[in-house]
């Protein structure tokens, strides 16, 4: 029944979610090229906002759990499992505060309105994960960047998405490069649940009435842990608190 009543909400949903990206493409290119950074970062919030809302549409809620606890004025190391897209549309609105940079595929830096302009205009990094020597460098830059500027790096380190909210093995590369040239950062681990369900059925239709939620982990100060121990911390916290039902 479910999948069902989906697909006229599914199409309801696709275009208003078309539109918020055709729409803020221009407005984006605008604030960046004429206001610079701080209104194009508002300009992608917005975009954010807006899709979120999209979602709605589905019956799609969103929760994100202690995010008072996140530490602020200092560089954030968001570590999270990765279950869809809609992952990054949550985190891009109500983490907004810490302006979240990504490390993306590359594949998503073209041909995508908004998503595509945004990944390369707006701070995240694109890398080509079946070339490791391009990757380093363009981590290494990305945590040498929230160093300076106090800014946040997202980083997913299953790789990929997990289309049944069962998670993947960690990987250790891209944290610990963002570790090393980030010391002043703090590491939050995030764990999202839910998020796959949005896309249970493929693309189209949708999943409906999920309510996604972001649980914020303990923040642990990079400085204060060796690596190893950081990062079989940071895995089993957010390993421990996925809900695969």
């Amino acid at each position: 029944m479910e999948k069902i009543i989906s697909y006229p909400l599914s199409v309801l949903f696709y275009i208003f979610f078309g539109l918020s990206l055709l729409i803020f493409h221009p407005i984006q290119w605008v604030c960046f090229y004429v206001f610079g950074y701080q209104a194009h970062k508002k300009s992608v919030d917005y975009l954010n906002f807006c899709l979120t809302k999209s979602t709605n549409v589905l019956g799609t809620r969103y929760t994100f759990k202690n995010i008072d606890s996140i530490p602020k004025n200092v560089p954030i190391i968001f570590v999270a499992n990765h279950q869809s897209l809609y992952d990054i549309v949550g985190i891009i609105w109500y983490l907004r505060r810490f302006h979240p940079k990504f490390v993306s595929k590359k594949e998503l830096g073209k041909g995508i309105p908004s998503v595509s302009f945004n990944l390369n205009h707006g701070g995240s990094i694109l890398i080509d994960r079946k070339d490791p020597k391009q990757a380093l460098p363009a981590i290494k830059g990305l945590g040498e960047y929230i160093e300076k500027n106090k800014r946040s790096a997202v980083i997913f380190p299953e790789g990929t998405r997990s289309k049944t909210g069962v998670p993947k093995r960690f990987s250790e590369n891209g944290l610990k490069i963002l570790c090393k040239y980030a010391p002043s950062a703090y590491v939050v681990p995030i764990t999202i649940n839910n998020s796959w369900k949005m896309v249970k059925f493929g693309s189209f239709p949708m999943g409906l009435g999920n309510h996604i939620t972001y649980t914020i982990h303990n923040a642990m100060a990079v400085s204060d842990y060796k690596f190893e121990t950081l990062f079989e911390k940071t895995e089993q916290v957010i390993v421990n608190d996925i809900k695969n039902k």
